[in-house]
């Protein structure tokens, strides 16, 4: 909160004055005192609230309707003879096990809003947006639990034996198709190092205020495009390449550290991980094949490196070694290996998701795991649904949803973890530059919640998603708005940058 004298929104007295981030309103230090404890006061209210909900799921049993349907297998057990009593056993175990696991998926939310409910109380960091969070989440699971997925018996005639089964009717998320013509967001002049043009952009973030930052490649420039601007602003680099300080050689991603306001920039050409505050710049990683960064929901940063074939992880301020948390076991196509690993992409348990290139998959490591799991392609270089072709960008959506922008097919691919194959939500039309193909796309990048609103936004009933297009006519693109339903994606909106000839940015809804 930064002093500035103003008039105290409470009193309305000339004073100094601290604005509050919550309301964005600014009060003197004795109103500002009392406008936190009626905070402090609403999150205790928060507080009874959740232990009041605890209870009621500590002593959450069975229904009736459960142990309606297990005294209908009991009746059909004792009216049928012993081969069937096996079969019985299998459907009660059916019943249980689809109320137990509705009751631990429940409970498992719950705990998690209740470290977060006890983070917020420790560190006493939230306002007026913290705790509407806190109630809305809260809401959902209340309501999830009071509309449970239904069990229903089903009874089916055959010849001495009435075959019975349990059918849990789970509901099922819809997924909207998004709408296949592109919009430009940034670039679409031809090649060039102009303001207004782009050369092979690779990484992109997007900021709360909805500012693209770009690694454009061939211009070893980062630049930084705000909403609805005819042009960037170049914020990095781009003094040609160079091996000064203040140049770079070819950079392949950018991050912005919200809380140091700092860009991240894997300078590829260099090879090193090199941070830029208020133009001062700071090696962080030096002598690393970088390629990919992300931070995660702690602020630890991570880089893959696509020569030893392995995605490390570092603690902030912290720039020692590192922790290898996938790969490190040389080049190969074992699940303990990658082989030339691109974008990363990290989930709030700190699952890391990993476009493993040249073996046309994206591998999924679990925090501390020694081997991942293949949950995009891994079935050769192709172009059939279960296969993917030099895979690039990887996002992950809140229900588990892995985007990926599938290189050399042309589209970006939808993939739930543990089918056996993906679907086509953008592309797919063959290489092109019409406005419903693309060019090897390259890059997806979340848009943050609080691009759309603010930090802790809950509400996402009516979020866009962009997506992407190709890159012939260096260009950044970004799509049509679609609504989508409000668990689809927690992060909120979705965009794509595209390399190759076209060079631009991309979105689609």
């Amino acid at each position: 909160m930064a002093n500035n004298k103003n008039q105290c929104f409470t009193c309305n007295k000339n004073k100094r004055t601290y604005s509050c981030e919550g309301c964005s309103k600014r009060f003197c230090s004795k109103d500002l005192t009392e406008h936190k404890q009626i905070l402090n006061d609403e999150l205790y209210d928060i507080i009874n609230d959740y232990n009041q909900f605890k209870q009621r799921l500590d002593d959450r049993k069975p229904t009736s309707h459960d142990l309606s349907l297990i005294d209908l297998v009991n009746q059909w057990r004792r009216n049928s003879i012993d081969k069937i009593r096996q079969k019985a056993n299998d459907c009660i175990e059916i019943i249980v096990k689809s109320s137990q696991t509705f009751l631990n998926d429940i409970e498992k939310k719950f705990n998690d809003l209740n470290e977060q409910l006890k983070q917020i109380h420790s560190e006493h960091e939230f306002n007026e947006i913290t705790l509407n969070y806190l109630r809305n989440q809260l809401k959902k699971i209340r309501e999830e639990l009071n509309n449970p997925s239904e069990t229903y018996f089903q009874q089916e005639s055959r010849p001495f034996i009435d075959e019975i089964s349990i059918i849990s009717s789970e509901k099922k998320p819809k997924f909207k198709k998004w709408k296949q013509n592109a919009v430009t967001m940034a670039g679409g002049n031809g090649k060039g190092q102009e303001l207004n043009q782009l050369h092979s952009p690779r990484g992109i973030f997007i900021d709360k205020k909805k500012s693209i930052f770009i690694a454009d490649y061939e211009n070893h420039r980062v630049v930084e495009w705000k909403c609805n601007a005819e042009e960037g602003q170049t914020i990095a680099g781009g003094d040609r390449w160079g091996n000064h300080m203040h140049q770079l050689y070819c950079p392949t991603d950018v991050i912005v550290d919200q809380l140091s306001h700092s860009i991240i920039i894997a300078d590829r050409g260099y090879r090193r991980v090199i941070q830029w505050l208020n133009q001062k710049q700071q090696i962080l990683i030096a002598n690393i094949d970088c390629f990919g960064l992300a931070i995660d929901k702690y602020g630890f940063l991570y880089v893959s490196d696509w020569k030893k074939n392995e995605v490390k992880r570092w603690k902030m301020g912290e720039y020692n070694e590192g922790i290898v948390v996938a790969g490190g076991n040389g080049q190969g196509n074992q699940l303990s290996q990658l082989h030339s690993p691109g974008y990363i992409f990290v989930d709030k348990d700190q699952s890391v998701y990993v476009s493993d290139r040249d073996n046309h998959r994206v591998i999924k490591w679990r925090k501390g795991a020694r081997e991942g799991t293949i949950v995009a392609g891994g079935n050769g270089q192709g172009e059939n649904l279960n296969q993917l072709q030099l895979p690039q960008g990887v996002v992950v959506a809140d229900l588990g949803q892995i985007y990926v922008a599938d290189f050399g097919n042309h589209r970006v691919m939808r993939w739930c973890e543990g089918k056996e194959e993906g679907e086509i939500v953008v592309g797919g039309n063959g290489k092109g530059n019409q406005s419903n193909q693309m060019s090897c796309p390259t890059v997806l990048s979340p848009i943050p919640p609080s691009s759309i609103s603010s930090k802790l936004q809950a509400d996402f009933d009516s979020l866009t998603i962009p997506s992407l297009t190709r890159t012939e006519n260096a260009t950044c693109l970004s799509l049509l708005s679609a609504k989508i339903q409000s668990n689809l994606f927690t992060a909120g909106k979705f965009a794509s940058i595209t390399t190759d000839e076209s060079s631009r940015l991309s979105s689609i809804n």
